[in-house]
């Protein structure tokens, strides 16, 4: 009964997607999990229930303590730059290519959309791609900032010696400005939003299905776990998020 719930939802996003005449992707840290990266919540397994990101993860944290917060995201950035996507984040580039899907929106930061080959990612909390001196604003590949690592276990700036951050958002930061403006025309455009590996619950990303919902349009949920817009869904899927969207890529 549940695989036929699940193919009988599969076939619905489906034909939402061939009648939409503009369809956008947001995606959270539940995509990629089955890439091997584990998300920030889920009990048990949360990367926050292993460290406290106000002790790590904040602006504050990388300005008091930056040998702690480089600590943390030294091995992470590198783990990261390794991972592969899966057939998931293929999914949805092949919708990109197929003309059903016009962007992505993520919250994530491993670049994971764009190795799958999405041409329009917007990247709300930033990504692994670079970091920069917030003194001066030079800006490095992440691949050439192991090189400048000192004996304090920090990159620091070749120009001016501050400590380099990466590009990503962090607590206590701001959304890059540019960003969130064309998540938000895209989100008013759409007629169709896919809410995918996402709780929804990390404002102000989180009110993008609003705005959606607000012009008329629809959302379709492919996440495990509950989220706060389930009432407001056309369509509901909470399987294994790879085998969800190659069933509905297999739909269409």
């Amino acid at each position: 009964m549940e695989g036929q719930v699940a193919t009988d939802s599969a076939s619905k996003l489906a034909d939402l997607l061939k009648e939409s005449r503009c369809s956008v992707a947001l995606t959270g840290a539940g995509i990629s999990v089955p890439s091997g990266i584990p998300d920030f919540r889920t009990p048990g397994e949360g990367l926050w229930e292993k460290v406290d990101p106000m002790e790590v993860a904040h602006i504050d944290a990388f300005r008091s303590d930056p040998a702690r917060f480089w600590s943390f995201y030294r091995p992470r950035f590198q783990s990261l730059g390794e991972v592969e996507p899966n057939a998931a984040h293929e999914a949805l580039a092949e919708l990109e290519r197929q003309g059903l899907l016009e962007g992505v929106i993520t919250q994530n930061v491993d670049m994971l959309h764009v190795k799958a080959g999405s041409e329009r990612v917007i990247e709300v909390h930033g990504s692994i791609r670079s970091c920069s001196c917030p003194q001066c604003g030079g800006s490095f590949a992440t691949a050439e900032v192991e090189a400048l690592v000192g004996d304090e276990g920090v990159p620091e700036c070749p120009t001016c010696v501050a400590v380099v951050k990466p590009d990503v958002v962090l607590f206590g930061e701001m959304l890059p400005v540019d960003a969130m403006a064309e998540a938000e025309a895209l989100a008013s455009r759409a007629d169709l939003m896919l809410c995918i590996g996402s709780s929804l619950e990390v404002y102000p990303v989180a009110g993008l299905p609003s705005v959606t919902l607000g012009r008329g349009g629809r959302l379709a949920i492919v996440t495990q776990g509950p989220t706060p817009y389930d009432r407001d869904a056309a369509v509901r899927m909470d399987g294994d998020v790879v085998a969800d969207l190659e069933e509905v890529l297999a739909a269409i």
